[in-house]
């Protein structure tokens, strides 16, 4: 949506499509970052975008073991926001949307499945589409695969990503709030069990991070013990985990990390998940993919718009991206390995926090470090200027 919006601004024709009817899944990544604010504000619709509501979050903390622990604080970035914004996804879609349909080249289909691509020879020529209406040819000088870390698009061009491991997975679910509920926290962790809470207004969009392929073992064990889990993690929520009465309510997330070597054919580039698969730590997924449309963007438009894409031009844009892609992908299975799975094994020490942890807390000052890291991240990306375009 974000690389639909930027294209159309400078001109370029570009259709989106979305197999769906709306954006109203309820298990998308809701933080966005101080990064996304900042291009955002670049687009000059920061105000626009902030009247939508939203939560406000300037320091990331978490209780292990019962231990407070402070993690990150926001508040000195040098960006214009100096939080992450929790806002449910479908807003920000909804709103790049509605941004997007002011320029005359740009169109948004609905109810519109890509599944396969059309090929002339070598060359990437645009995609087949399923629709209400029946199958549909879309014919383009680039396709783009935006369609997360099983896409389809990757796989019918024969791009193989690399496994790079997830040792866990996520159940997501959502809890109500009360007013007595303690200030948002990143998560809770105690007993090898953890619990991720997003603060989403009236209630709390949670995930529970397993480990990988025990779903089915969780379910046999049963609500009452699932509950009580729950419970046991975080026990201010002990008074409602009783709302939790079917399966369907809670959805499993399977966790992969892995990257494709070249992100790119002959009229096809990769961007996203579909390129480099993210960890849900640091909630970084959302926005390493906004800076990637960004990149492309400033890249391609120029080309787009005389018709004259090269694959030189997709390598460029993968090596803009692929440095910062790689850093966060390793520190993610880095904090996986040695922290996510001693915590879900239960290894952890429980008289004391882990030597990292122990120096955020002693000296604030490096709780910058992390903010920066998840906050704006390897190499962010700055809106170039639009070229000539047209609004409706």
């Amino acid at each position: 949506m974000m690389l639909g919006y930027l294209l159309a601004r400078n001109g370029v024709e570009t259709v989106v499509l979305e197999k769906h009817g709306d954006f109203l899944r309820d298990f998308r990544g809701d933080t966005i970052h101080p990064s996304t604010l900042e291009i955002i504000h670049e687009l000059g619709l920061l105000d626009e975008f902030l009247s939508k509501p939203h939560q406000r979050v300037e320091r990331l903390g978490a209780v292990l073991n019962k231990m407070p622990t402070p993690l990150a604080d926001f508040s000195h970035l040098p960006t214009h926001c100096k939080y992450i914004a929790l806002m449910p996804q479908w807003d920000f879609l909804n709103f790049f949307a509605d941004q997007a349909k002011r320029f005359l080249t740009f169109k948004l289909h609905l109810n519109t499945e890509a599944t396969d691509l059309i090929c002339e020879g070598d060359q990437i020529k645009g995609v087949q589409a399923q629709t209400t209406n029946g199958a549909v040819e879309f014919f383009a000088h680039l396709v783009v695969g935006a369609d997360g870390r099983h896409s389809r698009i990757r796989e019918a061009a024969g791009l193989k990503p690399i496994d790079l491991g997830a040792p866990m997975d996520v159940l997501w679910m959502r809890l109500p709030k009360s007013n007595k509920d303690p200030a948002q926290t990143l998560g809770y962790l105690d007993n090898g069990k953890i619990l991720i809470m997003l603060d989403r207004g009236d209630y709390w969009q949670c995930a529970h991070i397993v480990e990988k392929g025990s779903f089915d073992q969780i379910q046999r064990a049963g609500w009452p013990a699932f509950r009580a889990n729950l419970a046991a993690i975080a026990p201010f929520i002990s008074d409602r985990v009783d709302h939790l009465t079917d399966w369907k309510d809670v959805k499993l997330l399977t966790v992969a990390v892995n990257r494709l070597p070249t992100w790119y054919r002959a009229g096809l580039l990769c961007v996203g998940d579909s390129a480099h698969a993210m960890s849900p730590i640091g909630g970084v997924g959302i926005n390493l993919a906004i800076q990637d449309a960004v990149a492309a963007a400033n890249r391609l438009a120029t080309p787009l718009k005389n018709r004259a894409v090269t694959v030189y031009d997709l390598a460029a844009v993968q090596k803009r991206r692929e440095l910062p892609a790689r850093v966060t992908q390793d520190i993610q299975v880095f904090i996986q390995n040695r922290v996510l799975v001693p915590a879900l094994q239960n290894k952890l020490p429980k008289d004391r926090l882990p030597f990292p942890i122990r120096l955020l807390k002693r000296f604030p000052m490096l709780q910058r470090i992390p903010a920066r890291l998840v906050g704006i991240g390897i190499r962010p990306e700055h809106v170039a200027p639009p070229l000539a375009h047209q609004v409706r």
